[in-house]
């Protein structure tokens, strides 16, 4: 069974910094794209930053320039840096993984718990 542990959320002023993280665990045969993705209340859920297992990257324009997605493939983790976060940052953070549990099944989409990032006044 595969699970996505999220980590790092919290309060935070704005201008302040978190760094999410997010590990895949469990049995699986590979891991393609991940990402994080939020939800904030009254919105629909939204791309954040995805990350390829080469290493490319894509951001929301909205976080452009402040956020940084990167990722540990050793460690099937994925993390997300934020910096200057403002108060409409707030949202709760999902991690997301495209992955395959087995060369013989086609990719699919898991998702974490999520973590709730909140930017205090």
């Amino acid at each position: 069974q595969v699970q996505l542990v999220e980590s790092g959320g919290g309060l935070v002023q704005p201008g302040g910094f978190l760094r999410l993280s997010c590990e895949a665990s469990g049995s699986f045969f590979s891991i393609a794209a991940m990402g994080w993705y939020r939800h904030a209340s009254g919105k629909e859920r939204e791309l954040v930053a995805t990350i390829t297992s080469g290493g490319r990257t894509g951001y929301a324009d909205s976080v452009k320039g402040r956020f940084t997605i990167s990722r540990d493939n050793a460690k099937n983790t994925v993390y997300l840096q934020m910096n200057s976060l403002k108060r409409e940052n707030t949202a709760v953070y999902y991690c997301n993984a495209n992955l395959r549990t087995s060369r013989y099944i086609g990719p699919v989409d898991y998702w974490g718990q999520g973590t709730q990032v909140t930017g205090s006044s």
